[in-house]
């Protein structure tokens, strides 16, 4: 089989595109649906970072380029952001923050993008940066707090009662998976694995300062 034959049976970029903002409309929705559901813990898994960035480090590492990485991962969660508001608008009654849904659409083209970005270069090459970037992906999935709060209740300086069970789970799994399944170098994933717990600190400074600091996010 020659190369244009392969080529040729691949489906266009535009409909790959296409099927990556289904994927984000569907997210969106469920997403939605889950914080009205009653269930706390379903409701974090649809507003707290971790699932949505393994989601788009995930976008970002299977895709074969850098640029089509960024695309992807910004289509998915742009169509995730508009099918959220759109979902508590139309279908269950609430107010349009118009100004909510441009930043986070913002975001997508940016932030989001970037972390895709980051993840496709890092997961292919060995070494400290690659790994530190690793790190930093996996840290941001750490910013939601869960597992904070299950040691702090570990070291009987926090409730029970606001331990987020589920969620320390979901966060786990996304450095994990994040840390050692998807790089392919040995290098980038003990550095990775390493830099964690620094990363995680980095992490929550930047959104702290950059997003919530800034009003960007509130």
């Amino acid at each position: 089989m020659t190369t244009d034959t392969r080529t040729r049976g691949r489906p266009p970029q535009i409909v790959l595109l296409c099927g990556f903002a289904a994927l984000g409309v569907l997210a969106g929705i469920a997403a939605k649906a889950a914080d009205e559901s009653g269930l706390t813990w379903a409701a974090e898994l649809g507003t707290l970072p971790a699932a949505w960035v393994l989601a788009v480090a995930l976008i970002g590492r299977c895709s074969p380029t850098l640029p089509l990485a960024a695309g992807r991962a910004a289509t998915f969660f742009a169509a995730m952001t508009l099918a959220y508001y759109a979902w508590a608008v139309w279908v269950l009654g609430f107010g349009y923050e118009p100004g909510l849904v441009v930043t986070w659409l913002a975001l997508s083209a940016t932030a989001v993008a970037a972390v895709a970005a980051a993840t496709w270069w890092a997961t292919r090459r060995p070494g400290l940066v690659a790994g530190g970037l690793v790190a930093l992906v996996a840290g941001t999935a750490l910013v939601g707090g869960a597992l904070r709060g299950l040691y702090l209740w570990w070291a009987d300086s926090y409730p029970a009662t606001a331990l987020q069970p589920v969620q320390a789970v979901v966060e786990v799994v996304a450095v994990l998976v994040l840390t050692l399944l998807l790089p392919r170098h040995r290098s980038t994933r003990v550095w990775g694995l390493a830099l964690v717990l620094p990363m995680w600190w980095l992490a929550d400074r930047l959104i702290a300062v950059a997003l919530y600091g800034t009003g960007i996010l509130r």
